[in-house]
């Protein structure tokens, strides 16, 4: 729950404007819908790699890992797990 938070107030302050800060969830699309664009996917793959000590590969910086915030949060704890 706290990785999902901290994802969630780092887009509300950094990536969303007010309507679309109210609506999103944890199942929102962030990439598929257009929320998140490529370079704003690298500043959270950045905020990510930052705030929770873990690095992506190349081939992780995708839609399977970066989707939703339940996406997002999976892949952190993987990551984390080693």
């Amino acid at each position: 729950m706290e990785i999902k938070k901290r994802l969630k107030d780092y887009l509300v302050q950094n990536v969303l404007d007010q309507n679309e800060a109210g609506q999103l969830s944890d199942t929102t699309t962030l990439i598929s819908s257009g929320i998140v664009d490529s370079i704003t996917t690298l500043q959270l793959v950045e905020f990510i790699e930052t705030e929770f000590n873990i690095e992506f590969d190349a081939h992780e910086v995708d839609r399977d890992n970066l989707d939703t915030l339940i996406l997002i949060e999976n892949f952190v704890e993987r990551k984390r797990q080693g």
